[in-house]
């Protein structure tokens, strides 16, 4: 027995939890430099914006049609998350943060009606936190986020589905005949796992709804798609194939990139971008217990514009695997002036970290290089102890600059919000 908890809008709902003059309005948030929309409120949704519509596009709406758009505030939506999690881990000992706004929960031995247990936990993460929250509850979790996938449908589209199954929906107290009906009644869309490019090749097979996908031998499915699609199948025929993940796997790679929020054209400005990125991979290298063998840097203009164009991308092999900050910015910046031309205006950068190994592999070994580096392993948790406390970027490389220099490679935002739960000069202050 699984669950889904999945926070409604979640961007939007972090907004307005500040900002309760937003209920009600249109609201869109937009992606990194404000370029369209990465999440919508339900009245946005009835504008007919799509995720994904360039803010250029839609902004005229602004003035006919009251829409609000919002900068991206990564910060807040981290640490309400967390706070979430923190409520969801009552529900049950056992749970996986699948995304910044879904969670499964491992049912197995709660007892007592699971509707209501749903209910009054998506009363408390309201009343607690301020996200509205749907829940799916289902024998595997291709079934729970398919009664989340009930669940939302039938609170914003009343008569799609019975609205008892709105806001929670539990698959397992449906009769034989009701589960089928609501198969029947659900594209092969909504499914997890089912992408836009299966829904078409099912759909010209004559296969559209979730019933009929259903009742395909899985054999079959894999000899005519993949083993993926394979498991779905078998998940909604109520066989539990996906485990719950107590802790999210190690990444085999890690690529931090970044659009400027202006052109980047000469090499100062572009070594302080790169530095910054190259840190925050390897921040994220530590934070899994790993270490990279190689880097790759790239370097793009955009192509959305009339001008010359240019893409360049290198690999640069580390002497041996680390996670240093100063050894992988070191090598970095090695790569970017390989490929750095003065004569374009770049838009995009990027760093990935490669072939990945837990560390505890290398710690160990001898080291008979005379020019090998010092170990400074300790350095670099302290490095992101502080970071962690007092806020990302409190201590750089010299490289990266200062924040408060002019950095016209820093993206765009507008639009942007306070950083409410993060920090304190942005905290909202009560006044008699």
């Amino acid at each position: 027995m699984f669950a889904l908890v999945d926070g409604n809008n979640f961007y939007v709902s972090c907004k307005r939890i500040f900002r309760p003059s937003l209920n009600g309005r249109p609201v869109v948030v937009l992606s990194n430099n404000d370029g369209c929309a990465i999440a919508r409120s339900d009245e946005a949704k009835a504008l007919g914006i799509k995720i994904g519509a360039p803010w250029f596009q839609i902004r005229q709406m602004a003035e006919s049609d009251g829409l609000v758009a919002l900068s991206a505030n990564f910060a807040l939506y981290g640490h309400i998350k967390d706070r979430v999690a923190s409520l969801i881990a009552g529900f049950s000992p056992r749970n996986e943060v699948y995304s910044i706004d879904e969670s499964f929960v491992d049912l197995t031995g709660v007892r007592g009606d699971l509707v209501e247990r749903g209910q009054k936990l998506r009363a408390r993460i309201l009343r607690w936190v301020g996200i509205p929250c749907g829940i799916g509850i289902g024998s595997t979790k291709t079934l729970a986020k398919l009664g989340n996938h009930v669940a939302k449908s039938a609170k914003r589209k009343p008569g799609s589905y019975p609205a008892h199954l709105a806001k929670v929906c539990d698959l397992t107290s449906l009769s034989a005949a009701e589960f089928d009906s609501l198969l029947a009644a659900t594209a092969v869309g909504g499914i997890w796992g089912v992408g836009r490019r299966i829904s078409a090749q099912l759909a010209e097979g004559g296969i559209t709804g979730v019933l009929a996908l259903s009742r395909i031998d899985p054999a079959t499915v894999r000899g005519h798609w993949s083993v993926v699609l394979e498991r779905t199948v078998s998940e909604l025929q109520g066989n539990s194939c996906i485990e719950l993940e107590d802790a999210p796997a190690a990444k085999k790679e890690i690529a931090c990139t970044r659009s400027f929020g202006h052109p980047v054209s000469t090499l100062p400005e572009l070594t302080e971008a790169i530095t910054e990125l190259a840190s925050r991979a390897a921040e994220k290298l530590r934070k899994q217990s790993s270490v990279a063998g190689q880097i790759y840097v790239f370097i793009r203009t955009s192509p959305f514009h009339q001008e010359p164009q240019y893409f360049r991308g290198i690999a640069v092999p580390l002497w041996r695997p680390t996670s240093d900050t100063k050894a992988l910015v070191t090598s970095a910046l090695a790569g970017m002036r390989a490929i750095f031309q003065p004569c374009y205006r770049l838009a995009k950068d990027g760093v990935m970290l490669m072939e990945l190994a837990p560390k505890m592999l290398h710690q160990h070994e001898l080291v008979f290089e005379e020019h090998e580096a010092p170990d400074r392993s300790a350095l670099m948790t302290t490095l992101d102890g502080i970071n962690r406390k007092f806020g990302r970027g409190t201590v750089l490389m010299a490289s990266a600059g200062l924040e408060g220099d002019a950095r016209i490679w820093s993206m765009e935002q507008e639009h942007k919000t306070p950083r409410y739960t993060t920090c304190w000069e942005d905290m909202p202050v009560a006044r008699a």
